[in-house]
């Protein structure tokens, strides 16, 4: 580096200190952050793999503040994004998300805002870029920074694989994107491979902070059924009180440890995804505000909650792998205090987590349904997922999948997601609406207006049809619903959003791409189960636990932790062999006689055995199966073990 450049790079420095200290209330930057803020000043796209707690979000919060233009923040945590807007609004930096939790009023004003330009960072959900009325906005922005929150996603070979993430790369390249930051708490090599691949990062722009805590200490115990609760409330018991997170697998459980714990005398909460928002918001203030409060939760818990005196974290189920226990054992000692993680390891707890890998896989004859339509169409293919999820009975996040492997393949090329259906709620009569506006834009609206049919509150509009009959783009009707939203005239819903695809080449044969399809998804199973056995092989381990959490992400200690089950008594651990309860066979006799009454339902034995496992599907729901006696009547026996149970039985 040249004298120059080293002083262009000191002042650079000194003028981010100023905005940390002014701004943000902070001395001095922590380990890693000007490593990764210094690249993103220069220009350069940045990967971080920050721990738990390692100050990820200043990241892109400083750096918008040294850039001209907006920082778009892509997360899939909307409590994350609540909970940082209004810590930054609290420092008077202008922030605003955008997304489906928001009313019509706060909807309006961060749009207002983000059109005058008043705005630095916009907060929005990787699915936002499915929405045509935002990605037409967005092309608009100058975005001096595209941030992506929780980028392992990118990776099939993460833990959190999601389709919508490999589309990221390609629409902050359509937005023309000044520098992109990929962050994640958790990545593996192959996984930060695959992330900096995607977002084309150099290799000495990812920056990775150790993910060695020395307050944290690792306790393993293995327990059974029916010890577990008496031992957790003798933990709780015990130990000085302090604010805990419980982590369960099922909602149902976390209702049941809630109560448990509550009777017991503690203030404990049920948190999960089948609660209300307003519930769920509820639990997460009550929690924030408490000093020794308990939260029973699934892992929808605890992404984006800044509390740092979390003091215990308990896993009352195994971790379905090493990247979630990483990242939720890393919510425990922010503040840097001692802080103890427990896992209360049961063998059951093996067949029940591998139930749910085993039963998203499709069957192949649902992939080979999917495929043939797919390419018995013409080359433009408009397609609803919900459709297809039902018509297949495939979950739609893997119907997404395929469709992304068929892009990544050369089969397809995906487009811009449209809404097929519209409708409007007029705040004003059409009358005054029209006199607002004069000449060629008054003429569309009245032409538009006509294509509206009246239901009793709303008018529903087919905006495709209504293009084709006025011969206009149909961007062009979409922009003036939009226009009319935004200043109050009416208030706009879309809905029954359709992906586009165009068709490049077909297959050679569709039957052998199906197979070869459903291969792909039965690899992901397996990868899903040997995440699993790692976390096995994590709690019967005999040396230091920590170093080998550690070296799962790259980072093994050089020496013993000290502070682990294996390094505090030095004893082995044993899970066990879990239960293996016998199918009874008057649950046969059930079976058949369900399958006659829903014939052509469970042809398949791996239907069957989602329903005995207690594992939902889009044919499952629909058929109002999910509330059937047998389904989950058998949720504690091994996924395999039914499905070829049910085959020879057929």
């Amino acid at each position: 580096m040249s004298p120059t450049q080293d002083t262009k790079s000191d002042l650079t420095k000194t003028r981010a200190l100023t905005t940390l200290r002014d701004r943000f209330g902070f001395e001095q930057f922590r380990e890693g952050q000007w490593e990764v803020i210094s690249r993103l000043l220069a220009g350069r796209s940045a990967a971080a793999i920050f721990p738990t707690g390692g100050g990820k979000s200043l990241l892109y919060q400083l750096t918008a503040l040294e850039l001209e233009g907006i920082t778009l923040v892509v997360s899939p945590l909307i409590a994350l994004m609540k909970d940082q807007i209004d810590s930054l609004v609290a420092l008077g930096i202008p922030a605003r998300r955008i997304d489906s939790s928001l009313g019509e009023e706060e909807y309006r004003a961060a749009m207002d805002e983000l059109r005058a330009g008043r705005l630095k960072l916009l907060y929005v959900a990787p699915e936002r870029f499915n929405n045509e009325r935002f990605r037409e906005l967005a092309a608009t922005l100058r975005i001096s920074l595209f941030a992506v929150d929780e980028a392992h996603c990118i990776s099939e070979w993460g833990h959190n694989f999601r389709p919508d993430y490999l589309k990221l790369a390609r629409s902050a390249r359509e937005l023309r994107a000044e520098r992109v930051l990929a962050i994640t708490a958790t990545a593996t090599p192959r996984v930060l491979e695959s992330i900096r691949e995607g977002f084309s990062i150099d290799a000495d722009c990812a920056v990775r902070i150790p993910f060695y805590r020395p307050n944290l200490t690792l306790i393993t115990t293995p327990v059974t059924p029916a010890e577990r609760d008496g031992l957790l409330l003798a933990r709780l018991r015990e130990r000085p009180r302090g604010a805990a997170i419980v982590y369960v697998t099922l909602q149902r459980t976390a209702e049941v440890v809630a109560t448990l714990l509550a009777g017991a005398g503690f203030p404990a909460w049920a948190y999960h995804a089948g609660m209300t928002a307003e519930d769920r918001n509820a639990v997460q203030e009550r929690f924030l505000a408490s000093t020794d409060g308990i939260v029973v939760a699934t892992i929808a818990f605890g992404m984006g909650v800044d509390k740092p005196n979390i003091r215990y974290v308990y896993h009352y189920n195994l971790p379905k792998s090493l990247e979630n226990l990483a990242q939720e054992i890393g919510r425990a000692g922010r503040d840097g205090e001692p802080s103890t993680c427990e896992i209360l390891a049961c063998a059951d707890d093996l067949t029940v987590l591998q139930n749910f890998a085993f039963g998203d896989t499709p069957t192949r004859g649902a992939i080979r349904g999917l495929v043939a339509e797919l390419f018995s169409e013409g080359d433009s293919l408009e397609l609803s997922l919900g459709v297809l999820s039902q018509r297949y009975d495939i979950r739609t996040l893997v119907v997404r999948t395929i469709l992304t492997y068929l892009e990544l393949s050369g089969h397809l090329e995906g487009g811009t997601p449209f809404y097929a259906s519209y409708r409007f709620e007029p705040r004003m009569s059409s009358r005054e609406i029209l006199a607002r506006f004069r000449g060629e834009r008054r003429n569309l609206l009245v032409s538009v207006f006509r294509q509206a049919t009246k239901g009793r509150r709303w008018f529903h509009i087919d905006v495709e049809a209504a293009a084709h009959d006025l011969g206009q783009p149909r961007s062009r009707i979409v922009r003036a619903l939009d226009h009319l939203s935004e200043v109050g005239m009416l208030r706009v819903e879309a809905a029954q959003v359709r992906f586009r695809y165009r068709k490049l080449r077909d297959p050679d044969d569709a039957q052998a791409l199906a197979d070869e399809l459903h291969a792909r998804l039965l690899e992901h199973e397996g990868r899903e189960t040997e995440r699993l056995e790692q976390v096995v092989a994590l709690v019967e381990l005999s040396g230091c636990q920590v170093s080998a959490l550690g070296a799962h992400f790259g980072e093994a200690l050089d020496r013993s932790c000290g502070h682990c089950s294996s390094c505090l008594d030095g004893q082995p651990r044993r899970l066990g062999e879990p239960a293996r309860p016998s199918i009874e066979e008057t649950l046969w006799d059930d079976v058949r006689k369900l399958r006659r009454e829903n014939e052509g339902l469970f042809d398949d034995p791996r239907v069957v055995a989602r329903l005995l496992s207690g594992v939902s599907s889009p044919a499952l729901a629909k058929a109002r199966l999910t509330r059937h006696r047998l389904f989950g009547a058998m949720a504690h026996v091994p996924f395999r073990e039914l499905e070829e149970a049910l085959g020879e039985s057929s």
